[in-house]
């Protein structure tokens, strides 16, 4: 059984897979790089990782190297997956795959041109709240799906860099994969509307003023739209990643209140019966033994040391061991990995050309095809 050797670049949230990738029986975690030599060594020692990169361009020489693990700011995403492409490394890179659509079709064709296999490490589609919401739709419980809404609201005043004053929907695939990856839609168009207002000195970032954008989202050959929001300053709301399903059947709505359990609502039951609260199965056992345990807890030895990200997340409902899964499996089985490139490219898209939409207030915008 052939192991691939992989690479982790940035080590933030990226060290979060490390001990994932040191378990899974089809993984040799070979390198790691960061450009913070103390850091970079810090990690090395503590996990017995030898290579050890400050440079990115070095690392995409090394020959040794088959998969190139991606988790850098975001503004570094399309500029390093498409370097790792073209070196001829595959790439699973972390949330968005890019900040414009032409990087998007650049990475698409570079995947298509090179033969390598891309994945967006999504950790919503791949959490135990979105496997289970999969689980009663495959098995018929909902019925026909007749809509579905998500939303991803979260405070990060204080988060550094390039984050202050970013538009709420260039940061979308929380929200847009999982409408978009239950039933593998494909979306077409999108309307998007700003409302509200941001502090002055947030706005001159990105000269976005919007507090919170909502987006319509049709889906191409399908009678199906999607309603997405997101927020990321001045509103009052506890972190929120929701994800809600409408059935003929049964539908599924998620919780107010983190923590909390979904909502079922099943038709035709007297008024007061409709609705129960259900709790969330994990499901460990879709994966090797190896790593099933990541499923349920972060793998930092102390919560200082936890990204932020991971926290406000709550631990991205076990989603990680299943993001490291899926990749391994897809490589090993010479498959497209979920979701691929043309996918993460769309989903990306949705969020990037909803923003555009809502500066022209609402305008309806086409998203390419890839």
């Amino acid at each position: 059984m052939k192991k691939y050797n992989v690479a982790i670049v940035g080590l933030g949230f990226g060290a979060e897979f490390i001990p994932i990738y040191l378990k899974h029986p089809l993984a040799n975690m070979y390198a790691i790089c960061q450009r913070n030599e103390k850091k970079l060594n810090s990690i090395g020692d503590a996990y017995g990782i030898e290579t050890r990169y400050t440079d990115f361009e070095k690392l995409i020489q090394d020959p040794n190297v088959d998969v190139v693990h991606i988790n850098s700011p975001i503004h570094l995403h399309a500029e390093q997956t498409l370097k790792a492409l073209n070196a001829g490394k595959h790439v699973a890179c972390t949330v968005p795959m890019a900040t414009t659509v032409e990087e998007c079709k650049a990475i698409v064709e570079a995947s298509k041109r090179m033969g390598k296999k891309y994945m967006m490490m999504e950790t919503v589609v791949y959490a135990r709240e979105f496997l289970y919401i999969k689980e009663l739709y495959e098995k018929g419980e909902l019925g026909k799906i007749q809509f579905l809404k998500a939303s991803h609201q979260q405070d990060m005043d204080g988060w550094p860099d390039y984050w202050p004053g970013l538009p709420p929907m260039h940061y979308a695939t929380h929200c847009v994969g999982p409408v978009a990856g239950l039933l593998r839609l494909e979306a077409e168009y999108v309307s998007c509307f700003g409302s509200g207002t941001i502090r002055e000195e947030l706005i001159q970032h990105y000269n976005s003023p919007f507090a919170v954008e909502s987006a319509h989202i049709k889906f191409r050959d399908s009678d199906l739209s999607a309603m997405v929001y997101r927020s990321l300053f001045d509103v009052a709301r506890q972190y929120r990643e929701s994800f809600e399903v409408y059935g003929s059947k049964k539908s599924v709505e998620w919780p107010l209140i983190e923590g909390e359990e979904l909502v079922v609502h099943t038709a035709k039951k007297p008024e007061p019966e409709i609705p129960s609260k259900v709790p969330t199965p994990d499901f460990a056992h879709y994966l090797p033994e190896e790593i099933q345990k990541f499923t349920t807890k972060g793998v930092y030895d102390e919560d200082e040391n936890t990204h932020l990200s991971f926290t406000q997340g709550g631990g991205h409902g076990g989603s990680h061991p299943h993001l490291v899964n899926e990749f391994l499996q897809a490589l090993a089985a010479d498959r497209d990995p979920f979701p691929n490139a043309p996918a993460s490219a769309n989903w990306t898209s949705v969020g990037i050309l909803a923003h555009e939409s809502a500066l022209q207030g609402g305008k309806i915008i086409e998203i390419p095809k890839f």
